[in-house]
């Protein structure tokens, strides 16, 4: 794309860890993005944070960050529980919002985000940069142009391992601020590539445990999902398992595609096994390979195409929230024993205002906060 433009200007909320991951992204795009302000309530942190990345203005508050510079982009690293009134803020300001996952605690505040993005025009978008490695454009290409055959069997996981001490920090482990476990903090990730590649689910059949951890969430979820396409699927997501891997497999009528990794992918990472008689698939599958990393930074770099281009930036408030529905759809369907089907969980239904919809199973560890 050209960079006769100005570079965009981008302001970071919140300055913990994937804060460094947003800035480093913003870092190797010099000539198109310039990471102007940063907002942490720890003055302190705000300003190391500042002056590890050369960032010239640093405050305290978001609302006076968007009173006093003009933006092109936010980029918002706070606790889940704050994402949706940050997010309608910047937007209320003009300023298109980039949340991390997860967008919101609850399908209600996705719906609270859309009458925001309606009213104003501008648009909330999601931190799925995994839909953005080389390896998955060229899937997603593949199998929308019919080479590869029906899609058949899948299976998504998220096999991790967090320590207890991971749930020392106040605002893990709990409903009302994380807004649940490895289903929507760790394994979004990875089930949100698979469902943009299989396209829209239909059914599922879940089950959730805590199984270890000092947490009221969940630290294990498995469900089985069926796409109107016909496609099965397993998903896992787990954050007690020792040795760590992050795996999605497709098995397509011509060919099997197979991903493993850990926290991001190369094309080394993919593997594609065409069936006997369907060998010219394999040349199609490295044609115009580009060895693009998943990461934030081919998601910033698509995103600021988008803009340029007049074109709708990714991933839109309603990509997002079909991902969120097949979260929300697991836990309902692990605590009420029950199949859920897309679309079930509307109007006043306890699972469209919370992920936990009041019915966990077992007794809570931490005192309730918020």
């Amino acid at each position: 794309m050209s960079t006769s433009r100005p570079p965009f200007r981008a302001a970071i909320i919140g300055t913990g860890a994937i804060a460094h991951a947003h800035a480093n992204a913003l870092r190797e795009l010099p000539d198109r993005a310039q990471l102007v302000a940063v907002v942490d309530v720890d003055q302190s942190r705000a300003t190391a944070f500042a002056e590890q990345f050369s960032v010239p203005a640093v405050y305290t508050d978001a609302a006076d960050l968007l009173a006093a510079e003009r933006l092109d982009l936010v980029h918002i690293c706070t606790p889940p529980k704050t994402h949706v009134p940050l997010a309608i803020a910047a937007m209320r300001a003009g300023v298109p919002a980039l949340v991390e996952k997860p967008p919101a605690l609850s399908l209600r505040e996705l719906d609270e985000l859309a009458v925001v993005e309606e009213e104003t025009g501008v648009p909330m978008l999601t931190v799925f940069q995994h839909r953005y490695g080389d390896g998955a454009v060229r899937l997603r290409r593949l199998v929308g142009s019919g080479a590869l055959g029906r899609p058949l069997v899948a299976t998504c996981e998220t096999l991790w391992y967090r320590d207890d001490g991971y749930f020392d920090v106040p605002w893990r482990g709990r409903w009302e601020v994380e807004g649940g476990g490895p289903t929507m903090g760790h394994g979004i990730h990875q089930f949100d590539l698979l469902l943009s590649i299989l396209g829209p689910w239909s059914l599922v059949t879940a089950m959730a445990a805590r199984q270890s951890r000092p947490t009221d969430t969940e630290d294990v979820s498995m469900a089985i999902a069926r796409f109107e396409n016909g496609a099965l699927a397993t998903v896992v997501n787990s954050i007690v398992s020792p040795r760590q891997s992050s795996r999605l497999r497709f098995d397509f009528e011509h060919a099997t595609v197979e991903l493993e990794h850990v926290y991001g992918y190369r094309n080394e990472d993919w593997r594609f096994t065409p069936v006997a008689g369907h060998e010219e698939l394999a040349e199609l599958w490295t044609r115009d390979a580009v060895d693009d990393e998943s990461g934030h930074l081919v998601q910033l770099q698509a995103i600021f195409d988008a803009f340029e281009s007049g074109e709708e930036p990714g991933v839109s408030l309603a990509d997002a929230r079909r991902t969120m529905e097949f979260a929300a759809a697991t836990y309902a369907s692990a605590f009420r024993g029950l199949p859920v089907a897309a679309g079930d969980l509307s109007g006043d239904d306890p699972f469209t205002r919370s992920m936990d919809g009041g019915a966990v199973p077992w007794p809570r560890l931490k005192e309730p906060v918020g």
